[in-house]
């Protein structure tokens, strides 16, 4: 079964830690050594993380001599936010309607109040 891009991004990134290496790499190119700094892993433990990531197109990876530094690729980033924007539009409308309706009941309210 053929899993969608989407999918695929949105599945790497919903491990906290797959998360954290994302936003260190927004600062810049690292190491795996640096990447595992602040986790309590091991470097294969990391590597399995990172080939979730690089598998989605989230990061890629290259090798200058003993150096295999990574960066980050955003373009895979974009999809998912471009996807998550329709939704952010589609609640902040809804949200939008609730917050006419209640200022409605609102004032109707003080009308009432100001007739008794």
């Amino acid at each position: 079964m053929s899993t969608d891009q989407l999918s695929i991004t949105f599945a790497a990134l919903a491990d906290p830690t797959r998360r954290a290496i994302l936003a260190h790499l927004a600062k810049g190119e690292a190491s795996v050594t640096e990447l595992a700094k602040p986790f309590e892993m091991s470097l294969p433990a990391i590597s399995k993380h990172l080939n979730v990531l690089k598998r989605a197109g989230l990061i890629t990876q290259s090798r200058e001599a003993q150096w295999r530094p990574c960066q980050i690729k955003a373009e895979q980033l974009k999809d998912a936010a471009d996807w998550i924007e329709q939704y952010r539009q589609l609640w902040e409308e809804r949200l939008d309607r609730l917050d006419d309706y209640l200022h409605e009941l609102q004032t109707q309210e003080k009308q009432d109040e100001q007739q008794k």
